[in-house]
């Protein structure tokens, strides 16, 4: 479901912002790129192969995080204060959120199996419900 609602969520936080179709194409590709790569690193069997995918994966979205505060920050600095005040919020709960994940990962059974299988499907499913509902 990443791959359709994640989009989405970058979609309107960009038209939110009044970025251009050109910035909120290369974020939601950016985004497309991230997901699939995390799947990558979730389906390998060859323990290397997992952790390079979660690595790659963990770094488009570092790239796409910066682009979101750095680019779409700027664009919507000149909007007036209630659209700038939802734009930070909204921002707000996709950095708090996307970088709890990949941390799960790594903690859950595809990574370092710190964590079980029920105890990260609770993590996953905290985080679906604040970072999609919260952000809805």
């Amino acid at each position: 479901d990443w791959l359709f609602t994640t989009p989405l969520l970058l979609l309107d936080i960009g038209l939110l912002a009044g970025a251009s179709n050109r910035d909120i194409g290369a974020l939601v590709g950016l985004d497309a790129f991230m997901i699939v790569t995390g799947l990558g690193a979730t389906l390998m069997k060859v323990e290397i192969a997992r952790f390079t995918f979660w690595t790659i994966s963990t770094i488009a979205m570092i790239f796409l995080l910066y682009y979101l505060v750095a680019v779409f920050g700027q664009v919507v600095a000149d909007a007036d204060e209630e659209t700038v005040s939802t734009f930070n919020a909204l921002r707000n709960i996709i950095l708090v959120t996307w970088i709890i994940y990949p941390v799960a990962w790594l903690v859950g059974t595809e990574g370092l199996n710190l964590v079980s299988l029920c105890g990260e499907t609770l993590i996953f499913m905290v985080l679906d419900l604040v970072a999609k509902i919260g952000f809805g």
